[in-house]
């Protein structure tokens, strides 16, 4: 009973650690202001998926370590994305029933606010920082969340399988 319960979470620790692999692998100088927050995007699926489990503790501490692999100031991370894990637990049934449209723009909403939060504490830090490494990862993720919602969507099923 305990390793099938172990092998029910494998899939999704694996979809998390690939994203914050994804989150600190190289990419093009000319691309990397519009990189996507894949750590945001997994965690909000998962979150709208499997919200009992995985919410804002798991958002919280994939934040603290996105912050020490990324070297900025620790908490910032974990702080936005346990803002937008709250949002998306606490809306998850809403959430569930949109078309992939509406849910679309409600993610491009849910990653505004993590941007916001960010850029709030960038400030309050006296970080100045170009405002297109805030809008650039909004869009991109915004283009991406139908991708990561099939994808993730195909291991959820097979999770469920068995």
């Amino acid at each position: 009973m305990s390793s099938e319960r172990s092998a029910r979470h494998l899939p999704i620790l694996a979809s998390i650690i690939i994203a914050l692999m994804l989150a600190i692998s190289p990419f093009p100088d000319a691309l990397q202001p519009f990189r996507p927050d894949w750590v945001a995007l997994t965690l909000i699926y998962w979150a709208i998926v499997v919200s009992g489990t995985y919410g804002v503790g798991t958002a919280w501490l994939v934040g603290i370590v996105l912050d020490v692999a990324q070297g900025t100031l620790l908490g910032q991370h974990a702080l936005a994305l346990s803002a937008v894990a709250y949002l998306t637990v606490r809306f998850h049934l809403q959430l569930r029933v949109f078309p992939l449209g509406q849910l679309t723009l409600t993610v491009a909403g849910l990653l505004a606010v993590y941007q916001f939060i960010l850029f709030w504490i960038n400030g309050v830090a006296g970080l100045s920082t170009p405002a297109i490494r805030f809008w650039g990862p909004l869009v991109s993720g915004t283009l991406l969340w139908p991708l990561v919602y099939f994808l993730l969507g195909r291991i959820n099923y097979r999770r469920r399988r068995g």
